[in-house]
Formats: C-alpha cells, structure tokens, sequence
C-alpha cells in the first residue's frame, strides 16, 4: 500500500480541470521576464523553443506582456498589440499545444516602472499620481537607471487604458492563447492604483479601498467580458515590496478586491505570497482568510518545494502551484519532482531573468529521455 507521504506528493501530478481546459497536471510556470523579445517586441524562435521545451507544466503562464506601446517599461519585452506580436505570439502557442501543453499569457502596464527613453515619444510614464519610484530599469547604452518621474493619469485616460487590456486579450485568443491573467501584482500600474503609497488622488480612482480597487475590477470586467471568465486570471501580491510597492492596510484592501472578484469570477486568482523571490513571512497577512473569500481555482506562489505545494494542495490551501525561479533552471520540472531527480544549479555566468540569446534561456538541459 502506497505510504500517505508518497500519495501526498502523487497529488501534486494528478490532472486538474481548469475552466474549459485540462491541465496535465497541477504545476503551473509562473510569468518571468526574460528579455527576450525582437525588433518590434516580437517574441522571435528563442522563445518558441523556451516555452515548447517547458510544455509538460500543467500551465504554463507566459510572460508579462505589453497592451500597448505606452505599457512598456523594460528593454526587449514583447507586446501584444500589433500584428507582428500577434504572428510571433502564435508560433510560441503552436508549438506548445503541438507538445500537450496549455498557456496564457500576462498582460500589463508597467505604469511608472519605466523610464521616458520607453515611452512613445519619450513622454513621461503614466501612474496613479506624479511620484516616482524607487527602482530602476535597464536601458542599452546606459546600463541601470532611476526610473522617471511620471505623470498623473487623467480621469479621462483611463477607459482607453481599460480598453487597451480588452483588445490586448482578443489579441492573445488571436495568438491562439488558451486565455490570460491579468497582472494586477508587483507595484506595476493596476497594483500602484490600488495601494496609498502610490495612489494619491481625489477622483473617483483614489481615497477609499473601493475607489484604489476600481481600476483593476474594471480592467478585469472588459477582459472578461470579451473573452469570458474561463479564460481569465489575476495575479495579486498583497504584501510584496517590490517595485517601490506599499500600503499601509493590505488586509482590508486585498480583502475588498476578492470579495469583487468573486462576483466577476475569474477561472483563477493567483496570489504571491510574502516578498516575490524572498521571504514568505516578511509581512504579517492572513491568506487563509483571502482564500475563503473566493470559491474559483486558488493559486500559490513563492518559494514553493515539491513538498509544500503537495501539502497545499491536499490540504486545500490551493489549487494550483505556480513555479518561477526552478522553471528558468529545468525544463523538466514536473517529471524532476515527480522521479525526485536533481534540479539543474542556476548557471553562474547566465543571469536568472533578463540576458541576450541562448545561454540561460534554452540551455538548461532536460534528463535523458
């Protein structure tokens, strides 16, 4: 008889029915950025061979891309609002429905992580309000820079925005994405209107928890309403400092934004819990709590082992588990787990996300077959 212990992690490699799809199992490829993309922001055959070497995840979410030229906010990141994008974006989904898999992609507005030398005609970035943030972004030539100051959006701008995620997801249904999350995490446009360090305003998008939360419920409504909502996630970091990112009352706040999902009722909500990449517990939150607000699919991020994303799933802390750091490093990931097989050491002369052509990206190697 099977030990309780074996049948524990066996859960994390059972099939799992997500919307309208099946997922061969219950792993999912966390969205990461990697640079990657062409001339135009076109994802080019690197990217093809990336995503269809790491097919065997149950789901593999690509990554952030752009709505709109104006979304931009680091070098070489692909987009999703031109015909070429869409072409480029079609061979990478092709490819890895050829090998069994599923993808989505995440859609976003880095709002203000980006820098003028991004912005058409070298405006300034928009955001909730004109404060700049804390971090820094890559430019050729100049290497890091201080991102630049930007601009408050108008009242007025916002539905165009809204609309830009609307076509962006056509555009990824086009591309023959199996659906999309919504990037509503990480400090980036629609987290920077939903937390008071940056989102100073006195319209109807800030002050009170329900006016911060308006921006994303209305982005995730249009996409929704577009594609429906068996094709559509979201991604929330509650506590995750990242990109200059912080609130002073996370719980109401990310309490208000599930219990509004809830009447929307994305196929998934995907949360990060703790500092993305670092500590779990660097922030006091009740994610117990979040959960019990939303009766969809529940997916966990940061830092999960192969042990700990089978305790969450048997014991009902989520549904999902999604892997960032040891996807990049294994495209074999679940059948590494499943065999307890080594996992590939992060190469030292490779960086972890951002890089030029192959090393790092699609040399990883796979076990024998």
């Amino acid at each position: 008889m099977a030990s309780q212990t074996a049948l524990t992690a066996d859960a994390l490699f059972q099939p799992f029915q997500l919307g309208d799809i099946t997922l061969a199992n219950r792993m999912v490829m966390a969205p990461l950025t990697r640079n990657r993309a062409e001339a135009g922001n076109v994802p080019g055959p690197l990217t093809v061979e990336y995503y269809a070497q790491r097919a065997s995840v149950g789901l593999i979410v690509a990554e952030a891309t752009q709505v709109s030229a104006q979304a931009q906010g680091y070098v070489s990141t692909p987009g999703l609002h031109t015909a070429e994008q869409i072409a480029g974006w079609k061979k990478v989904t092709d490819a890895v429905h050829a090998k069994g898999g599923k993808i989505f992609v995440q859609l976003w507005h880095t709002g203000r992580m980006s820098h003028n030398a991004f912005q058409p005609g070298e405006q300034a970035p928009v955001a909730p309000s004109a404060i700049r943030a804390n971090a820094k972004t890559y430019i050729p030539g100049q290497g890091y820079v201080d991102t630049s100051e930007p601009r408050a959006l108008e009242t007025s701008e916002i539905p165009g925005i809204v609309n830009d995620f609307r076509t962006a997801a056509r555009n990824a249904i086009e591309a023959g994405f199996d659906g999309v999350e919504i990037h509503g995490a990480h400090g980036y446009l629609l987290d920077a209107f939903l937390r008071d360090g940056s989102n100073k305003r006195t319209d109807i998008y800030g002050g009170p928890i329900e006016n911060r939360a308006r921006f994303l419920l209305e982005v995730m409504a249009a996409v929704i309403g577009e594609i429906g909502a068996q094709r559509v996630g979201v991604r929330l970091s509650p506590v995750s400092p990242v990109n200059d990112s912080s609130e002073s009352n996370p719980q109401p706040l990310f309490e208000y934004v599930v219990r509004e999902l809830e009447k929307l009722h994305p196929v998934y909500v995907h949360v990060v819990e703790g500092y993305t990449g670092g500590p779990r517990d660097n922030a006091p939150f009740d994610y117990d709590a979040l959960h019990k607000l939303y009766s969809g699919v529940w997916m966990v991020n940061n830092g999960y082992t192969k042990e700990m994303a089978a305790e969450a799933i048997t014991s009902g802390k989520g549904d999902l588990v999604s892997f960032g750091r040891a996807m990049i490093t294994n495209p074999d990931l679940p059948r590494r787990l499943k065999e307890g097989a080594p996992l590939n050491e992060l190469f030292k002369d490779a960086p972890l996300y951002g890089g030029q052509g192959a090393h790092g990206y699609t040399d990883y190697p796979a076990l024998p077959a």
